[in-house]
């Protein structure tokens, strides 16, 4: 009678478990937190007027860096990346306004 408790129990606690994680919703979190790259406002810099301004996520990804490359480096690495930064969209003329945002190459300025 005893040795059959051990195996009760823990089929039940078994059946609980899968349960729960059956009850569990199914959601996408590799970009929890991280939306699309779109004009919103930045409250930090909106005082007397709304000002807006591109953010939100973009790819970046890694890669084993290719042998041919890896023979150009002054310092060998063994991993490549690449990344794209949400960016105004460009047209050709002055543009005071931004009003499109893309995933685009990131420019990073020196103060």
């Amino acid at each position: 009678m005893g040795s059959l408790k051990s195996p009760g129990l823990s089929l039940l606690l078994l059946s609980f478990l899968l349960y729960i994680a059956d009850s569990y919703p199914n959601i996408d979190l590799s970009n929890m937190g991280c939306e699309e790259c779109t004009l919103r406002k930045n409250n930090l810099f909106s005082r007397e007027r709304p000002v807006y301004q591109c953010m939100g996520c973009c790819f970046s990804r890694a890669y084993p860096t290719p042998l041919r490359a890896m023979k150009t480096m002054n310092i060998p690495k063994n991993i490549t990346s690449e990344a794209t930064c949400c960016v105004a969209r460009h047209t050709g003329i002055s543009v005071r306004n931004h009003t499109d945002c893309h995933c685009s190459t990131c420019y990073f300025h020196k103060i």
